[in-house]
């Protein structure tokens, strides 16, 4: 399969030479005609997001509508809030004083958004306040070509004792956990249930597995098997979810390069997309320690915000993740990529081009305890396997391909300290979806 250009969704944005492209994508049954005529109308652009965020609905700290006002207050487009096991629907009375948020958050949402909107009452001396239901909360934050609220849920399973938690955007019902008879039949019971759902609705839907090194749950040779399972978080800024990995388990970016390898030059079954998220829960200390908002997202690459255009842009890989690093653009045309940075005075940057080659040595190992017993850890792997091809410094940075790269992809570092960062000498940066 030929790389697709991040910089649109494909050439039928762009003002020239559209039809031709839109032909040839039908030539190949790679584009659906029913899109063409509302899509050449409007010019793509991007959009900011956080798909994976708790409320008071599950083990967050604070109320919905005060979380989405401030991530509408600090420049996002849309927000997806993913409860546990929950879509936040229903009558839910919480007790003021002894929910995660307590009385201070409680004064704060008041002083907000005041009487005539809070809900309170009192029950056996107790007093209470009334969550708000989605269908509600939207109506006082979403704005038309500003901010859009997308219904959400963490469907949270586990197999023994690895957590198996999977993200569920733009839901027209929950899903409660599938189970299963192992990791990777779990994970494929979750995908079968989404998938079937969006079958059913025709609505379009997304399912995403979050922070794989949470409790070391999922390793890359698990995840692999899940050719159902597009997308997962290759950042998350929770600070207990081990991106890094450590000296026996692989890091975020590494399990990445993994999957990406043998899906696309083995299994040849599809790539895997990188998302970054805040997995945010804690709303008012503000502390490495904490699970902030503003650490990780998504940006998008659509013409319009919907929900709709949202996650058909993300399945087309039209999005890029970051913690900090902005992209102006990002293309391939006539054998190169070429990444644009929107740089910012004083800081430098540095992007990496990483990738497989086709005649890579495919020999792996397991990882062995002191006893000779197998651990179930993502194997030891050659280190063509996602090598750094090319680097750049600057502004602009290019890759041109030589045809024997089973995909590149490109990450942008700076050399800006990350605010409120999780990780040691952690730094801004950027991660573009694979182009194979």
């Amino acid at each position: 399969m030929k790389p697709r250009s991040n910089s649109t969704r494909d050439s039928r944005f762009k003002p020239q030479g559209a039809t031709g492209f839109v032909l040839l994508l039908l030539a190949f049954g790679m584009f659906s005609p029913s899109l063409t005529p509302t899509s050449q109308a409007a010019e793509a652009r991007w959009w900011r997001g956080n798909l994976h965020t708790h409320s008071l609905w599950s083990d967050g700290n604070d109320y919905p509508e005060m979380i989405a006002s401030w991530y509408k207050d600090n420049g996002y487009h849309f927000l997806a809030l993913s409860d546990h096991n929950v879509f936040q629907t229903g009558q839910r009375w919480s007790e003021i004083k002894k929910n995660s948020g307590g009385e201070a958050a409680f004064e704060r949402y008041l002083r907000h958004f005041g009487s005539e909107w809070v809900e309170t009452k009192t029950e056996d001396g107790k007093q209470l306040v009334r969550l708000k239901p989605f269908a509600e909360f939207r109506t006082l934050v979403e704005e038309r070509d500003q901010f859009l609220m997308i219904p959400g849920e963490e469907i949270t399973d586990r197999y023994l004792s690895a957590p198996i938690h999977m993200n569920f955007s733009n839901i027209s019902q929950p899903i409660q956990p599938q189970g299963g008879k192992n990791i990777v039949d779990i994970m494929k019971r979750n995908v079968a249930a989404v998938a079937k759902q969006r079958e059913e609705t025709g609505q379009p839907m997304m399912i995403h597995l979050n922070h794989p090194n949470f409790g070391w749950g999922i390793t890359a040779e698990e995840l692999m098997q899940v050719s159902g399972e597009k997308f997962f978080e290759v950042y998350n800024g929770h600070p207990t979810v081990n991106d890094p990995g450590d000296a026996t388990h692989a890091s975020t970016e590494r399990v990445w390069d993994i999957i990406l390898t043998w899906r696309l030059g083995i299994l040849n079954t599809g790539p895997i997309y990188g998302l970054a998220t805040d997995d945010s829960h804690d709303y008012h200390a503000i502390a490495p320690t904490k699970s902030n908002t503003g650490r990780g997202w998504v940006m998008v690459k659509t013409p319009h915000l919907t929900a709709e255009n949202i996650i058909l842009a993300l399945e087309a890989g039209d999005f890029y993740a970051s913690s900090g690093v902005e992209l102006a653009d990002i293309r391939r045309e006539a054998g190169v990529l070429t990444v644009k940075i929107a740089t910012t005075p004083g800081v430098s940057y540095r992007t990496e081009f990483i990738g497989t080659k086709k005649d890579f040595d495919s020999a792996n190992q397991p990882v062995k305890n002191r006893a000779g017993e197998k651990l179930r850890v993502t194997h030891r792997y050659s280190d063509e396997v996602g090598e750094v091809l090319a680097t750049a410094e600057g502004h602009t940075a290019a890759y041109r391909f030589t045809g024997d790269e089973i995909y590149v992809r490109a990450k942008i570092t700076s050399s800006k300290a990350k605010a409120n960062a999780v990780h040691k000498n952690e730094r801004e940066s950027a991660w573009t979806q694979p182009f194979f």
